[in-house]
């Protein structure tokens, strides 16, 4: 049996539902050895992760899922093993939340507009209530109003494109959060490259500018990745000679297709992105 390695996870300090404490319980009950917190734009639940995961003897790796914009999709970069004082970090993941905020508010006005919700716009609660407001937080409340039956539903009938609250959004380069997960001294990891809707060829030339900006992983074996989609990424971490990361995306438990650590074990001939790390 190898080592339960959980290198992306979320708290409720992003649009997780669990606090850091209650997220590290989980973990120790799965017997994972080794534990990353990537909440979405902050690092704000590090210290209180690291402190859990003393209690609990599980090496911990403080980190964060930075959002940046390719050729006009949304991508995800999470950042392992970050200073969260770092300067450059902190102004990359202040743009990101100011960027959002303004979304939020945009995604509330275009919601109250539509007829069907009776003037309903849920962005002040998750304005008032959330540090890093995403739309998963919207879907939430919409939920909870009664407006959808699931968060896919509420995603669907109300937020993607094409639908009443649909707002586009222009995030940070991808070369702007490598350089700042760099001078935080963390290592870059492309997140879930199979999830972004990218022809084989866009996503070779993704990994190809990931990689010549400073890209250090992508993420290999995740949880629910089918095998197919496992052995694809697992050929582009050798292409560009990219470390394999080992993550489940973990938000709540109720999602029971990323539970924490469960994943297949990475190839032999992909780099352990681990191996790039020392667990605090």
């Amino acid at each position: 049996m190898f080592d339960l390695i959980d290198l992306h996870t979320h708290s409720l300090y992003s649009d997780g539902t669990l606090t850091p404490a209650e997220l590290v319980a989980r973990a120790a009950q799965r017997r994972v050895t080794v534990l990353a917190l990537t909440d979405h734009d902050t690092t704000a639940g590090c210290a209180e992760a690291l402190e859990a995961c003393r209690s609990q003897g599980i090496g911990f790796v403080p980190g964060a899922e930075l959002t940046v914009g390719w050729r006009g999709q949304e991508l995800h970069v999470v950042g392992l093993g970050l200073d969260p004082d770092n300067a450059t970090l902190r102004a990359q993941v202040g743009d990101v939340l100011a960027r959002r905020r303004t979304r939020i508010a945009a995604i509330g006005a275009k919601l109250r507009a539509d007829r069907t919700l009776g003037g309903f716009d849920p962005s002040a609660a998750v304005l008032a209530g959330q540090a890093v407001p995403t739309r998963t937080h919207v879907a939430r409340e919409l939920v909870r109003a009664g407006h959808a039956d699931s968060l896919q539903k509420a995603f669907d009938r109300f937020l993607a494109r094409r639908t009443a609250g649909y707002v586009p959004q222009e995030w940070p380069t991808l070369a702007s959060a490598i350089v700042a997960i760099a001078a935080a001294g963390g290592q870059a990891v492309l997140a879930h490259p199979h999830r972004y809707r990218l022809s084989n060829g866009a996503l070779k030339e993704l990994c190809g500018a990931f990689r010549a900006a400073g890209g250090a992983g992508i993420e290999v074996s995740l949880a629910g990745i089918s095998p197919n989609d496992a052995a694809r990424l697992a050929r582009l971490a050798r292409q560009f000679g990219l470390a394999g990361s080992v993550a489940s995306d973990f938000h709540e438990p109720g999602l029971p297709w990323r539970p924490l650590g469960r994943f297949a074990k990475l190839p032999d001939d992909v780099e352990p992105l681990l191996s790039r790390l020392t667990p605090l």
